[in-house]
């Protein structure tokens, strides 16, 4: 009698363990892709902010991270937002679909700026204090590689088929083209003063250079290596010393680029064919980063020092609205 007791409790045991397991299953949260959220990083308030456009880009989430969270990517099917928090030395990963932390990636002192390997397996982190930009593998944290660079390297940009990796040396004024095969600098670019971010144009023709100190953007041609042309800004009003840019994002028609002019306060329209800059939009104070919605009809704009996300209208060239979101706002990426 006590062993079919016995054999009835297994059994009953097996029975709730499928069923938890069934409801735990489908109790899982949907698919993340396309939210429409907008994420916002801010290196003061130590938050990631959460707009939803479909309700007056209220706040719905304010998700805390450690220390001066600045540079932000999804991963490619946008289920994962990874966030480089500077003062922590740590790259955090946030859940889309529940809006947590679900990861901290170890790195070295202070990570900057970073990209994804094409396989997603694996991250390329430019490392400020230490002139290196760091290979990490996801999965176990472990540093793959490191490569030497120039001085404060920030911008980092891979191409598409992973050949070769961009890195931006801000002190050093130039650009470092990293084999990926060997993981070596292969050729060092001389590029306009303070060089931050990258862009490159749809077709990979050219590769835009955000040059902070000149007020300008240089265009690379990746084929032969060599600056081919430059874009001066200098909006009405303003001296040329006040001109910053540093922020960088291409239309999803690959025709205009986006460029944040910092200290001068506007963002800058350029059609990439012609070069010539078609409007400058006023928006918050030391504007930094931006992005652009799939559709490109809506462009967003990250205010470093109004504290908040200006939100412009590209088919206008306005802005259209303003929306606190936290102190000192760094990056902004749109789920959609």
């Amino acid at each position: 009698m006590d062993l079919f007791k016995s054999d009835r409790l297994s059994c009953w045991t097996i029975l709730c363990t499928m069923l938890c397991a069934f409801f735990a299953v489908i109790s899982l949260p949907a698919s993340a892709a396309d939210t429409g959220y907008v994420f916002v990083s801010h290196e003061r308030s130590h938050t990631v902010a959460v707009l939803d456009p479909s309700d007056d880009h209220k706040v719905v989430a304010e998700i805390p991270t450690s220390r001066r969270p600045r540079d932000m990517e999804f991963n490619s099917d946008q289920t994962l937002l990874y966030v480089a928090c500077g003062d922590d030395d740590v790259i955090e990963v946030i859940d889309v679909a529940s809006l947590e932390i679900v990861d901290s990636i170890k790195t070295g002192i202070s990570p900057e700026v970073f990209t994804l390997s094409k396989d997603e397996k694996s991250l390329f982190v430019s490392e400020e204090e230490s002139a290196i930009v760091r290979h990490i593998d996801i999965e176990s944290g472990d540093t793959l590689a490191q490569v030497t660079t120039g001085p404060e390297p920030e911008g980092v940009l891979l191409n598409k088929d992973g050949s070769r990796l961009f890195v931006a040396s801000e002190m050093a004024d130039m650009v470092h083209v990293v084999d990926m095969d060997s993981l070596k600098v292969v050729q060092n670019i001389m590029v306009g003063t303070r060089p931050r971010r990258f862009e490159m144009t749809e077709n990979e023709s050219e590769l835009w250079v955000s040059d902070e100190l000149s007020g300008q953007v240089s265009i690379i041609d990746p084929e032969t290596l060599q600056v081919k042309t430059r874009v001066e800004f200098l909006p009405p009003g303003f001296r040329a010393s006040e001109v910053t840019p540093v922020g960088l994002d291409l239309s999803p028609d690959g025709k205009t680029m986006f460029v944040t002019l910092g200290r001068a306060n506007h963002v800058a329209m350029v059609n990439v064919e012609s070069k010539e800059i078609e409007a400058y939009v006023l928006v918050g104070s030391r504007p930094w980063g931006v992005a652009v919605s799939r559709d490109g009809e809506r462009l967003y704009v990250a205010n470093g020092l109004s504290d908040d996300v200006t939100l412009i209208s590209v088919g206008d060239q306005k802005a259209v609205q303003s929306f606190a979101t936290g102190r000192v706002p760094h990056t902004v990426v749109i789920d959609d």
